[in-house]
């Protein structure tokens, strides 16, 4: 990785915890409440640059790269087991290490939704905000199907060409966004950590760990995280959603909206799955509007 143009792009300073041997890469900057952004895959911190630059002055922002993914350690199988369980328990262990336990907002995309709202319903009493993009925290809603592109992943020749070709990556940072095209410098650091078949075995475990059917080694925790919404129905929640999105499309957002309706919605006809890419400037305003509107203090 070229550190000139991560420091161009991603000024923050690099912090480390140390969980079983691993080294998981965070950032945490500013000071006030809490914001903890938790990404999913095939991103990393990194997709948070835009809203932590922007928060920071006036909130505490901690960033985390999930093991395997961004700056973090990336151990093969034998030494970390890559299962939604285990990113809940790393998201715990960087929380306690940093004693953030109360007063919490989550700002969660992707499988950082599953990882956050599982966070969230095991303790509920933690959470005072919850910000949501282009996620989910449920089973496939009614009528959906796996996108074809995640299905091929999940086959030998997916596998292939995701850990031999860095195709998933490469892919999302070229096709989700769909309003502002990324700078040839953004697509690069998106991609920059994943750049050899050791380095990607993250980006094809999550894709494998999708919980599709009952068996499925993620199910069970996944039920459960679905089961225990409506434990958090009064905390308060903005939800933004590019419509342009091919894997969580409109029957995620209309999940949401049935299971959440208390929550507030702002959708984006013209943007995709990366919606802090797409949206910088709207995102960035709405999620201060959304903080100051709800003090953390005002909630719990």
């Amino acid at each position: 990785m070229d550190d000139a143009l991560l420091r161009k792009h991603y000024p923050f300073k690099s912090r480390f915890l140390d969980i079983a041997g691993h080294r998981l890469h965070y950032i945490d900057e500013g000071s006030g409440e809490p914001v903890v952004f938790v990404h999913g895959n095939p991103s990393w911190s990194f997709l948070y640059r835009g809203l932590v630059s922007a928060l920071s002055p006036a909130y505490r922002c901690v960033a985390l790269d999930h093991i395997g993914m961004g700056l973090s350690d990336k151990p093969g199988d034998d030494r970390y087991d890559y299962t939604l369980e285990r990113r809940v328990a790393d998201l715990d262990a960087l929380l306690r290490h940093l004693s953030l336990t109360k007063g919490l907002t989550l700002v969660l995309h992707d499988w950082g939704g599953m990882i956050g709202m599982s966070y969230a319903v095991r303790h509920p009493e933690r959470i005072s905000r919850i910000v949501l993009a282009n996620t989910a925290a449920f089973m496939m809603p009614p009528g959906g199907l796996l996108p074809w592109q995640l299905a091929l992943a999940r086959s030998a020749l997916g596998a292939l060409l995701v850990r031999g070709f860095n195709a998933f990556s490469a892919g999302a940072a070229r096709f989700c966004v769909t309003k502002r095209p990324m700078s040839r410098e953004v697509r690069s650091l998106y991609t920059a950590p994943y750049g050899s078949w050791a380095e990607r075995i993250a980006t094809l475990r999550f894709v494998e760990d999708i919980p599709m059917r009952e068996g499925d080694r993620a199910w069970a925790f996944a039920k459960a995280t679905q089961e225990g919404l409506g434990g958090l129905a009064s905390v308060p929640k903005l939800v933004l959603w590019g419509e342009r999105d091919f894997v969580f499309d409109a029957k995620f957002l209309s999940e949401w909206r049935r299971r959440c309706p208390e929550a507030e919605f702002h959708a984006f006809p013209e943007s995709g799955h990366y919606i802090f890419e797409d949206e910088p400037e709207a995102a960035a305003r709405l999620v201060k509007g959304f903080l100051a509107a709800h003090p953390a203090a005002a909630v719990r």
